[in-house]
C-alpha cells in the first residue's frame, strides 16, 4: 500500500464489551499491524479525523478508532450521574481488543486516553505491541500534580477558576460553539481552523444520540485509590509526542514521560497546545508513528 492513496473507512459497527456496546470503525487491511486510537475526555472517535486515519492505513497500518462509552454511538449513561469510573474505561479498551480478536495492538492515546494507555501498558504488557502518548502526563505516583512538574498556565488556571456555563446540548450550534471555544482555550501557537473544528464537532454531534453524556467524563470518580502504577514497569516501545505550547501539561510533562519510561523517545510537536495534532503537524506525527508501529501485533483472527 503506498503512502498517498486514500483509504476509506469500513462501516461503523457496535461490539459488545462487558456491560456496554462500543462503536468501532476501521481503516486498512486487517493483516497489517493494528493501531488502536484512544481519544481524550469528551471526545468521540470523530476527533481522530478521517484524513489522519487514512494516511496511517495507506502506510500499511490497520487503524481502529472507537467511541468511548458516553460518546458517539457507544452506550451512554445518565447525564451528570455516570455509574462507572476511570477503571471501567480502561477495562473497555482491553475488552475491545478481545472483541476484535486482537491479542495485542499498538496503542495511541491522547490526553486522558494517554493516561489510560499508560495503565494498560503497565498492567497488561502482553496486550501492547507499542505505546504512543500524545499530550498527556505521567500516570504514576503523583501524576500531573507532581511538584517537580510545571502546573498549567496562569491563563488557563484563571479560565478554570471562572464559572463556565455549559452549552445547550439539544442545540447543534450551541454545542459546536462549545467545542470551538474549548479548542481555542487549549490551543498553542498554531491558529485554530474554525471550519475544521466545526466540521469535526458537527459530525460528532450528528452521530451522538445523547451529546450531553460526553460531559460525564469530567465527573468520573471510582471512589477508591487507583491501582499503583510505575512507569518504569512499562516494557512496550514508547513514543512520546508532546506540544511545545501545551497550556495544561507543559512540555516538561512529555519530557518526564520520556525520562521515566525505559527507552522512550520524545518528539516535540512545535507550536501545538493541548489538543489532537492538527493537520499542520500530521507529517511530523505520521513520520514518527509509522516506523514506531512497524511490528505486527499478535492476533487470534480479527472478527
Amino acid at each position: 500500500m503506498n503512502g498517498t492513496a486514500e483509504v476509506r473507512p469500513e462501516a461503523e459497527r457496535l461490539v459488545r464489551v462487558g456491560e456496554v456496546e462500543i462503536c468501532t470503525q476501521t481503516f486498512g487491511a486487517a493483516e497489517d499491524p493494528p493501531i488502536l486510537l484512544i481519544g481524550g475526555a469528551e471526545a468521540s472517535m470523530d476527533w481522530w479525523e478521517d484524513g489522519f486515519c487514512s494516511r496511517l492505513a495507506a502506510a500499511g497500518r490497520y487503524v481502529v478508532r472507537f467511541d468511548t462509552r458516553d460518546t458517539g454511538r457507544s452506550t451512554t449513561f445518565p447525564v451528570g450521574a455516570p455509574t462507572y469510573g476511570g477503571e471501567d474505561l480502561i477495562a473497555d479498551v482491553v475488552g475491545l481488543l478481545d472483541a476484535l480478536g486482537l491479542d495485542s495492538a499498538h496503542l495511541v492515546g491522547v490526553s486522558m486516553g494517554g493516561g489510560m494507555a499508560q495503565a494498560i501498558a503497565a498492567r497488561f504488557p502482553g496486550r501492547v505491541a507499542s505505546l504512543t502518548l500524545i499530550a498527556t502526563s505521567p500516570n504514576g505516583p503523583g501524576g500531573p500534580d507532581r511538584p517537580e512538574l510545571p502546573p498549567m498556565s496562569d491563563e488557563l488556571a484563571r479560565k478554570f477558576a471562572e464559572p463556565q456555563p455549559g452549552p445547550d446540548w439539544s442545540d447543534r450550534e450551541s454545542v459546536l460553539a462549545h467545542f470551538l471555544a474549548g479548542e481555542r482555550t487549549f490551543a498553542g501557537a498554531i491558529p485554530v481552523d474554525e471550519q475544521r473544528v466545526r466540521r469535526v464537532a458537527g459530525r460528532a454531534f450528528d452521530r451522538s444520540p445523547a451529546p450531553a453524556a460526553a460531559a460525564n467524563h469530567w465527573l468520573l470518580d471510582d471512589g477508591k485509590e487507583p491501582a499503583a502504577l510505575s512507569l518504569g514497569d512499562i516494557t512496550a516501545p514508547t513514543l512520546v509526542l508532546h506540544g511545545t505550547r501545551d497550556p495544561l501539561f507543559p512540555y516538561a510533562h512529555g519530557e518526564a514521560l520520556a525520562r521515566e519510561i525505559p527507552g522512550a523517545r520524545l518528539v516535540p510537536l512545535q507550536g501545538m497546545g493541548h489538543q489532537m495534532p492538527p493537520p499542520e503537524l500530521w507529517d511530523t506525527v505520521i513520520a514518527a508513528l509509522v516506523p514506531h508501529t512497524g511490528a505486527a501485533g499478535r492476533s487470534r483472527g480479527r472478527g
